[in-house]
């Protein structure tokens, strides 16, 4: 061994930052996600039964994911690899797996295989991984940000446990800068800086969650300091944070649950939280035109005929966003946004076409009545084509009581809200005077 390795890696050490250097050596220094590990959880029994089948982490940055891989790997008796998905090729991968494989014939010693960044694997490459996974040759420990279910292939999830960590808690976040204040190897203990109470608050809530972002602004607050200072208040943490970084991924989770969150407050009639949700969006850079597809196909789904007007404001907005773009565009948005939500709700045109739809595909089709069948073509009177139709406009009324099915299907039912309240009862008088048109198959009477 190298005489020099020992100062080599205390140099390799003492140039990582605060959060690498404060990464947790064993299970008992790491902090969070007692859903996981606590005791009698799935997780803690797989680990201290060192029984670890192929497991992937996921959730956001900070919480923890490849520390918590790391110390899986640590923890197993077995051989460990270690490789970055991003900085991986097939070749690497392959040449890895046929390791383990060899590992295993010879000597009977299983690998665990630790990826981080698993995402960053092409299809191609995570297939790699399906035939050594499923044989067990290697246990894989891998972490990633983006959600299984989107960003891997469904065998490799189906031969994985998924396990998700969330967001740390503020006390949790705390618990970490303080241990970062008072170890002297890794952190800060030898200077003996104090950190004031507001100051811990700021660091721990602007964060949001991230360990990691909480331990760099700590970082760039004590480094920041003059010498003859060992309080870090509350405007040294603020400047030592850089603009809150808006957590969104605009192709997995944070794009469909953000959407989803929006759509739900305006069908919920919650103006605030679609606003919020609405600027959350816009801030990390979802494309406007996505936002008004989505206020377009909710005025429809959720408001309907209850407020006819809400789709052509929804259009009107999404014309104006076309039209004159970001980040005027927003007020548009807002408008479109504040209107859907303040206004009638009624599901029932959706659910009539979905009603409709569902018969189509499953239900014997229902042939055109005789009397609605085209007649405009030559030949079509010789053939009986519409005889018997009643033009509705020549009727006082401009409705005749006629069958314009031929069977009784009700897929249509109006709320008694907005401009729709009233519509239920006169569609029952309609429908009760057809059905006895179609008991009876007398002409169709005017009404």
């Amino acid at each position: 061994m190298n005489l020099f390795h020992e100062m080599e890696q205390q140099n390799l050490q003492a140039g990582q930052p605060l959060a690498a250097r404060m990464r947790p050596a064993t299970l008992d220094e790491y902090v969070g996600q007692s859903h996981l590990l606590a005791p009698g959880r799935l997780l803690r029994r797989l680990i201290d039964s060192d029984r670890l089948t192929s497991i992937v982490l996921f959730g956001p940055p900070g919480t923890g994911k490849t520390s918590l891989a790391k110390l899986l790997a640590q923890s197993t008796r077995r051989a460990f690899v270690a490789l970055n998905a991003a900085a991986t090729g097939a070749k690497e991968l392959r040449e890895e797996l046929t390791a383990a494989r060899q590992r295993l014939e010879t000597g009977g010693n299983k690998t665990v295989l630790f990826i981080d960044e698993l995402h960053h694997f092409n299809k191609t490459q995570q297939n790699l991984l399906l035939p050594d996974v499923e044989e067990g040759v290697v246990s894989l420990v891998a972490a990633t940000t983006a959600n299984p279910f989107f960003a891997l292939i469904p065998p490799l999830v189906s031969r994985s446990q998924i396990f998700e960590l969330q967001p740390l808690s503020r006390d949790e976040i705390k618990l970490l800068l303080r241990r970062a204040l008072e170890d002297k190897k890794r952190g800060f203990g030898s200077r003996r800086l104090r950190i004031a109470d507001d100051a811990l608050e700021f660091l721990a809530e602007v964060c949001d969650g991230d360990a990691r972002r909480a331990l760099m602004g700590l970082e760039v607050a004590a480094l920041s300091l003059p010498a003859d200072q060992t309080l870090i208040d509350l405007p040294v943490a603020q400047e030592s944070v850089q603009k809150k970084a808006i957590s969104y991924d605009g192709t997995g989770d944070d794009h469909y649950d953000v959407a989803s969150a929006f759509i739900k407050s305006i069908r919920g009639s919650d103006p605030d939280a679609a606003i919020y949700w609405l600027a959350r969006m816009l801030e990390a850079g979802e494309d406007p035109r996505f936002i008004a597809r989505r206020l377009v196909i909710s005025a429809s789904e959720d408001i309907g005929n209850a407020d006819p007007r809400g789709i052509m404001v929804a259009m009107a907005a999404a014309q104006a966003v076309d039209f004159i773009g970001l980040p005027e565009g927003r007020i548009a948005l807002a408008q479109a946004t504040t209107y859907l939500a303040m206004a009638p709700k009624s599901n029932a045109a959706y659910a009539a076409i979905n009603a409709a739809l569902d018969d189509v595909r499953n239900q014997r089709a229902i042939p055109v009545p005789r009397h609605l069948q085209d007649r405009s073509y030559k030949g079509a009177k010789r053939l009986g084509r519409g005889e018997g139709y009643e033009y509705a406009h020549d009727a006082e009324s401009g409705w005749v009581a006629q069958d314009y099915l031929g069977v009784d299907r009700r897929y249509y039912m109006p709320v008694e809200r907005g401009a729709e309240r009233g519509w239920l009862e006169r569609l029952e008088q309609q429908r009760a005077a057809v059905a006895e048109v179609r008991k009876s198959a007398d002409t169709p009477v005017d009404q």
